[in-house]
């Protein structure tokens, strides 16, 4: 019960602390993001699965992909992987939806792909099922091959 008070006093300081901290950002210029400068955030984490659904899927990978300010994470590729997003502006939907003319069976077999945290800035949370592995590596280049 002693530490309650002291527990209380230092969570108002942290509030306080961070409320100030945001009143002077709020209060300064608006930054830029370029080249050589400030990097917008671009940090992801990524999943391959196996099921029809996000939330019923069994994950079998995952991979980290950071995209500023040079190509990391535990992606095996993660140059290729961020120079794709790069080019389609961060769209995943162009990512999975991209097509070759290979030829795959119909069989359902569904593999679910995720990508989740945040694009130059902004908050990604992206899902997409495949009808089969062989749909999967069609044309979708180099993202989602982990």
């Amino acid at each position: 019960m002693r530490y309650i008070p002291g527990a209380l006093a230092l969570g108002a300081a942290l509030v306080l602390g961070s409320l100030a901290t945001t009143a002077q950002a709020a209060d300064t210029p608006a930054q830029t993001f370029r080249s050589g400068g400030l990097y917008a955030p671009t940090e992801l984490v990524m999943t391959v699965g196996q099921g029809e659904t996000r939330e019923t899927a069994t994950v079998e990978r995952a991979v980290t992909l950071s995209c500023t300010p040079r190509a990391t994470g535990s992606h095996p590729n993660p140059q290729a992987a961020c120079a794709q997003l790069r080019s389609l502006s961060g769209d995943f939907t162009a990512v999975t939806g991209a097509t070759t003319q290979r030829v795959c069976t119909k069989e359902w077999d569904p593999i679910v792909v995720t990508a989740d945290g945040v694009w130059q800035g902004r908050r990604v949370s992206y899902t997409y099922t495949f009808a089969n592995s062989c749909t999967m590596m069609d044309g979708q280049g180099s993202v989602f091959r982990f």
